[in-house]
């Protein structure tokens, strides 16, 4: 397999559950304690050796273009202020050698049509899809664990971990032969099964890499009874040319695309952070010393 240094983070989505919070901001700039949730997800994509980041955007998504450009006034005023420490972790937000490329996805039609719009920029190679909304917290970080198994195995590596059979209804689940402790071969994916009929409980979860083939397949795909182009659709049918394995990544998944992961990741984080994390883990203690 080529080396993979293309990721696509599909950023169109309206954040409807994040109202008002999200109506002039974009839900992928929520701060988890003091870095956007996009910040996180680009970090994870340069750890794997990706260089070109591919912005799928909507109309109101410019906060996320102007986070990761060249802040001038505000470098300007904390060199003036020798506040250096900040000024390099400013600078630090886009490192030098990566790239950003913003694409406009015209309607919000499915995560299959948001990937499909960056196919003439990804072109013939093998590329990385990363959702914003699923913060992990891995060490090395989800996707350079997949990208180092899309290189042992071939093929395209979705991320995958087991939820309750109950809550099969809001993922893609796979079904899958056992390769090693991590890597499952797919034979099937369906998209969000009611819990009788789904095929496992192994669901796929906001991290994907995969090969160039999937563009033609997703140009054929039919849009659902919403309207919406599936990547799941897609990669069914890839099913067909090459093979494609389920990996179970090593690490913590947010769900911050719901107010519950939001808020777990945030106390998480928050109790780390080396600037609050002693203070507000007392302050947690407190509260439930204070409840008891």
């Amino acid at each position: 397999m080529k080396k993979i240094r293309k990721a696509v983070f599909p950023v169109a989505g309206l954040g409807t559950r994040f109202l008002p919070a999200t109506k002039a901001t974009p839900k992928e700039m929520l701060p988890v304690v003091d870095k956007p949730l996009i910040q996180f997800a680009v970090e994870e994509a340069i750890e794997a050796g990706i260089t070109e980041m591919i912005f799928v955007t909507g109309r109101t998504k410019r906060a996320i273009e102007d986070h990761f450009d060249k802040a001038y006034e505000l470098e300007t005023e904390l060199a003036l202020k020798n506040k250096n420490d900040l000024l390099d972790m400013l600078k630090s937000v886009l490192p030098n050698g990566v790239n950003c490329i913003y694409i406009r996805q015209a309607e919000p039609l499915g995560l299959g049509h948001a990937v499909g719009c960056a196919a003439s920029v990804v072109d013939d190679e093998p590329f990385a899809v990363i959702l914003a909304d699923d913060l992990i917290d891995g060490k090395p970080g989800a996707l350079k664990q997949m990208v180092d198994a899309a290189h042992k195995y071939g093929g395209s590596i979705l991320g995958v971990e087991n939820v309750p059979r109950e809550r099969t209804r809001q993922y893609g689940i796979v079904s899958a032969t056992k390769v090693d402790e991590r890597a499952e071969k797919l034979t099937a994916i369906v998209e969000k099964p009611a819990p009788e009929n789904a095929p496992s409980t192994l669901a796929v979860v906001g991290r994907y890499v995969l090969t160039p083939k999937i563009f033609d397949l997703i140009a054929n795909v039919k849009a659902g009874a919403v309207g919406e182009i599936q990547l799941t659709d897609a990669i069914s049918a890839l099913l067909a040319y090459e093979s494609v394995y389920a990996y179970r990544f090593a690490g913590t998944r947010y769900d911050c695309g719901s107010k519950l992961g939001y808020l777990k990741a945030s106390v998480e984080f928050g109790r780390r952070h080396p600037e609050v994390g002693a203070e507000f883990t007392q302050f947690l203690k407190e509260l439930d010393q204070g409840r008891a």
